[in-house]
């Protein structure tokens, strides 16, 4: 322990150091970089409306002069939803070849069951409670459905919330978001999870628990208000997601084997070539994660931001290369992996504020970060099978208090406050949800179900039929 608190200072010491050199306003002739408007700032171009309606017909809105910008910044938020729509199977393929062969059935039907009912259930009440209109800054309920005023024939989101694109455009690039923050947590409670137990809860995480905290910032909440940051989602999704399954681990408890005699023992995952696949495809499909956030198509923004992502993404992979040989004398290729996502979860907060030195620094910090955080969680016993706990909750927990020591716009004390409430929050709700199923209905398989597989046990199947030695029988 001591050892990793010598660490904790060095890093502390560093990214004063880093701050001091980077003059928090980046490296561009000591011009402050802030190349990405505001939601507040963006243009919205209203054409005329009817008397009778209140809104513009769709001719007369294609007719006006906003229509070209409108028609651009929703397309490409679009598209930017398709790319987060990968990453989901980016997480399925990561938590598979990270695990052993005998959930590999039961990893897959978990990420399914996420995207489809996250997709559903924020439909249903999530995307009215994190955008509820005017509300109390703390809780908010617009009503059920998606909220679009039927008399509208375009669907466009008010001017209040300044945003040129349509209701249906932001509701379903926001819901790829939501399903993101349950399936962190599949990865965490793999192999040993009851499906029903992970069904409600991560339908629980997505229609409420994701949505409150979600509208304290990015709904003009309480945090809005204070200055707390957050661009994409380093706390907002990933940290949300990571102390969830933190909630969630401390109850269920680790898999059989993992700390018998002792001692941590490696339980290997089954298949690193797909889960490098699921690496490369969650950063690939990040792209639309932190562009798409810019919620316009301004080109300015949009490449700074990618270029942001991608040097947080190299520079956390090659920090967790040198730390993993430095403390654990090997060259571990899924720590190396781990780096990668630990970079991007990293920069995710602050992607359009810091500068590209900056956005290295991050993702170097966050690389060496995950490796100890990794480490330290099982020196602690607490078992989390792909390090996501790691990944997106202590790296998103670091990558917005980022933003307050290298922006010089924000300030560390509210990245504290607002990071702090959130994962308090998110913590309290997941343990209080996860400990009344686990007194109900049970959440842990049994050990004969665990040791055989939640393949075989669980769906009648095997996603390696031949490599397990079973025979398919024609028909």
């Amino acid at each position: 322990m001591v050892k990793y608190i010598k660490t904790l200072v060095a890093l502390v010491l560093l990214v004063f150091a880093a701050q001091y050199v980077t003059g928090q306003e980046g490296d561009l002739a000591g011009v402050e970089m802030q190349v990405t408007q505001t939601v507040s700032e963006i243009p919205v171009e209203q054409p005329e409306v009817a008397e009778e309606t209140g809104y513009a017909s769709i001719e007369e809105f294609q007719a006006s002069a906003g229509y070209v910008k409108f028609m651009i910044d929703n397309l490409w938020v679009l598209m930017a939803a398709a790319l987060v729509f990968i990453m989901h199977l980016g997480f399925a393929t990561v938590e598979s070849g990270f695990t052993q062969a005998k959930n590999s059935v039961n990893v897959i039907y978990k990420n399914v069951f996420i995207l489809a009912t996250g997709i559903i259930t924020y439909a249903l009440v999530g995307f009215q409670i994190m955008y509820p209109g005017d509300f109390n800054g703390f809780f908010g309920f617009g009503g059920f459905g998606i909220g679009y005023d039927a008399a509208d024939p375009i669907g466009m989101l008010t001017p209040a919330y300044g945003l040129d694109m349509t209701i249906w455009t932001d509701f379903i690039f926001q819901a790829m978001f939501a399903a993101t923050a349950a399936t962190i947590v599949s990865g965490c409670v793999t192999g040993r999870i009851k499906l029903p137990a992970f069904m409600i809860f991560g339908a629980l995480l997505v229609a409420i628990s994701y949505p409150i905290t979600g509208s304290w910032k990015w709904g003009g909440g309480w945090l809005d208000s204070l200055g707390f940051y957050d661009f994409a989602g380093s706390t907002l999704v990933h940290a949300v997601g990571g102390f969830a399954g933190l909630a969630c681990v401390l109850l269920l408890g680790a898999r059989a084997g993992k700390y018998d005699n002792g001692k941590v023992n490696l339980i290997p995952g089954h298949n690193i070539p797909l889960a490098t696949v699921g690496i490369f495809l969650l950063w690939f499909g990040w792209f639309g994660f932190n562009g798409g956030s810019v919620l316009s198509a301004d080109p300015t923004a949009i490449s700074f931001v990618f270029v942001n992502t991608a040097l947080a993404a190299a520079a956390g992979a090659l920090a967790a290369m040198v730390a993993t040989y430095v403390t654990m004398h090997k060259l571990d290729a899924p720590m190396a992996l781990n780096g990668i996502l630990a970079g991007l979860v990293g920069i995710t907060a602050g992607a359009d504020v810091v500068s590209p030195t900056s956005a290295m620094m991050i993702g170097l910090l966050a690389g060496i970060l995950v490796v100890l955080s990794i480490n330290m969680f099982d020196k602690l016993r607490v078992d989390d099978p792909v390090g996501a706990i790691s990944v997106h909750g202590i790296c998103g927990v670091w990558g917005t208090l980022a933003v307050g020591i290298f922006s010089a716009e924000y300030s560390f004390v509210t990245q504290l406050i607002g990071t702090t409430a959130v994962v308090a929050f998110t913590f309290v709700f997941s343990f209080a949800v996860f400990a009344a199923l686990k007194f109900t209905m049970g959440v842990r398989v049994s050990p004969e179900v665990e040791l055989g597989g939640l393949d075989l046990e669980e769906h009648g199947n095997n996603a390696y039929p031949s490599f397990a030695g079973v025979e398919l029988l024609s028909k």
